[in-house]
């Protein structure tokens, strides 16, 4: 009955466990009749609790963005740089003046060419400078971070499994033996009485208590405290401040806040108009200034509304290219903005009533049912011992 006990303990924190992130999506008929992991069915609430931690409390946007150096940055992207204007370039002037571009001689083309590329890095320097004086301006941090983890609901998962790992191991190996010394309360009554309403009675409580009793050994007491006057005791999540502090701060640089999902935030996010109308800007004084005393004679050739439309065009392909033409600095980014260095000497710094947000919001509404579920387990292995007893 002790081992019986234990296993009943074991197995039923595993599958509770697996039942907080398990499946992913909506499995059975909704809205009542099937399951989805509690992480991912409640991604809007845990993630902006989440959210509101990571961007109220643990780094500044606009501090965290103003580290980009628009000089440094310039220079890692001046291949790619000239790379993407040899293209644009090529494309637009021929599509907007064909048989001015094909008359020239190919050394004609490239000087024209060159001229623009020139004075690329010097606009998107400019370019940064702008954005780095004001990123709230372009970026919704906090809105590209919810949508990062409701666009991917295992990001949450990830988080909260990489983050917490440990202790979702310590309520499983609970179940076990907390569930042995249960169990052998259970023989005893079971010896004395031989009542069939024991086993569930006994294997309900197994499953009910050591749950409990789990979930309040990871996050109580906040402080280290002396447990009856014999051994000291601190919620195994506050002591564990450093080593969390350092998994949260890599799963937040490397899926949450990464440079590829900012770029994207920057390009279709809810304030995406703004960069467009910044680099649109850009561009119009770029061409302006390329073509000088020219620009009157342009004008006329092509026109004022295909002048206007080319230099539109050539913002709309800067964007399109933007991407790919950031990849080299990707690296360079990465360092530079520092997230993760961030975030865990933040994470290092949070009350212990802080620090316990970073987890709790995954359990607290829901534990209950993390309890009950337990409970329910626990009662039908247990109503299993008695047909085997008895059979």
């Amino acid at each position: 009955m002790p081992l019986l006990a234990a296993f009943i303990g074991y197995t039923t924190k595993l599958v509770a466990i697996e039942m907080m992130f398990r499946p992913v999506e909506f499995v059975g008929k909704p809205p009542y009749l099937g399951w989805q992991g509690i992480v991912p069915r409640n991604v809007g609430r845990i993630g902006s609790i989440s959210v509101n931690l990571l961007i109220g409390r643990l780094i500044n946007p606009n501090e965290i963005m103003a580290r980009l150096d628009p000089v440094e940055l310039t220079k890692q992207l001046r291949e790619p740089l000239n790379q993407a204007v040899t293209e644009i370039g090529t494309d637009l002037i021929a599509k907007y003046q064909p048989q001015l571009w094909e008359l020239l001689p190919a050394d004609g083309q490239r000087l024209i060419l060159r001229r623009i590329a020139e004075r690329a890095p010097n606009a998107v320097a400019e370019l940064i400078a702008d954005f780095s004086g004001n990123p709230d301006a372009y970026l919704d941090t906090r809105d590209m971070a919810l949508a990062n983890l409701a666009s991917d609901r295992g990001v949450l998962n990830r988080l909260i499994r990489d983050v917490g790992g440990r202790e979702l191991r310590f309520i499983a190996h609970s179940g076990l033996y907390f569930g042995l010394i249960i169990g052998m309360l259970q023989a005893g009554v079971w010896a004395l009485t031989h009542e069939p309403l024991v086993m569930p009675i006994f294997g309900a409580i197994v499953g009910l208590s050591t749950d409990w009793i789990a979930l309040k050994m990871i996050f109580f007491p906040r402080e280290e405290r002396r447990i009856l006057g014999l051994f000291r005791w601190q919620g195994m999540f506050q002591k564990r401040r450093a080593e969390v502090a350092t998994d949260y701060g890599r799963v937040v640089a490397d899926e949450v806040l990464t440079v590829p999902k900012i770029m994207q935030a920057l390009l279709t996010g809810p304030r995406s108009d703004r960069l467009i109308a910044l680099v649109q800007r850009h561009v119009s004084d770029v061409v302006d200034r390329q073509l000088g005393p020219a620009r009157p004679l342009v004008r006329l050739s092509v026109g004022s509304e295909r002048y206007r439309r080319l230099k539109a065009d050539i913002a709309e392909r800067a964007l399109a290219v933007a991407p790919r033409t950031m990849e080299p600095a990707m690296a360079y980014a990465k360092e530079a903005l520092g997230i993760q260095a961030t975030v865990v000497s933040a994470m290092r710094a949070l009350t212990p009533l802080e620090f316990e947000s970073v987890l709790r919001p995954a359990f607290r509404q829901d534990e209950w049912k993390l309890i009950l579920v337990g409970g329910i387990l626990g009662a039908i292995v247990g109503e299993l011992q008695v047909l085997l007893l008895l059979g």
